[in-house]
């Protein structure tokens, strides 16, 4: 072989563990969880990370995941062997009673909010103003059905 051709190879090689050790590094939601920005009006409020992680989290985290999610049926407490089966038929839910809620609470126009959802909880992360209830706001998004937790994440912005 002549020593360009070995060279081609050698930047080939090395192109590819670079891809690969990058894409292992790469946060990205490897477990498609529903992450919904749901709104935006208080200013300057910093998105959370949500549920996105590198392979080495993602892996790290496996077995505890398998644990959880399975627990639930194994308990009784589920119709479906997977806690996080649900989480896609709740997204769905939660954005028509977001939509509902709009009317009586006005929650867009005071907040700036991310849900994440998995295994059947919701975690709110965001800024709200003062004068935002979050209390009832909470309250409201727990009364979705098979929605077992919601983990309020939520900071005061003046």
């Amino acid at each position: 072989m002549k020593d360009s051709t070995v060279s081609r190879w050698l930047a080939v090689l090395m192109l590819m563990a670079l891809n690969a050790w990058a894409e292992d590094e790469a946060r990205i939601n490897r477990g498609n969880d529903p992450f919904m920005h749901i709104s935006s009006a208080v200013a300057h409020c910093a998105a959370p990370r949500g549920p996105f992680e590198t392979q080495q989290e993602w892996l790290g985290e496996a077995h505890y995941c398998i644990e959880r999610g399975n627990s639930c049926w194994i308990a009784g407490r589920c119709r479906l062997s997977n806690s996080y089966d649900y989480d896609k038929e709740i997204a769905e839910s939660v954005t028509r009673r977001l939509n509902s809620l709009n009317a009586s609470m006005q929650w867009r126009e005071k907040t700036s909010l991310w849900l994440t959802l998995q295994r059947r909880f919701i975690y709110i992360d965001g800024c709200v103003t003062r004068d935002f209830d979050r209390a009832h706001f909470v309250s409201a998004l727990s009364e979705t059905v098979d929605v077992e937790r919601v983990i309020d994440r939520m900071t005061v912005q003046p």
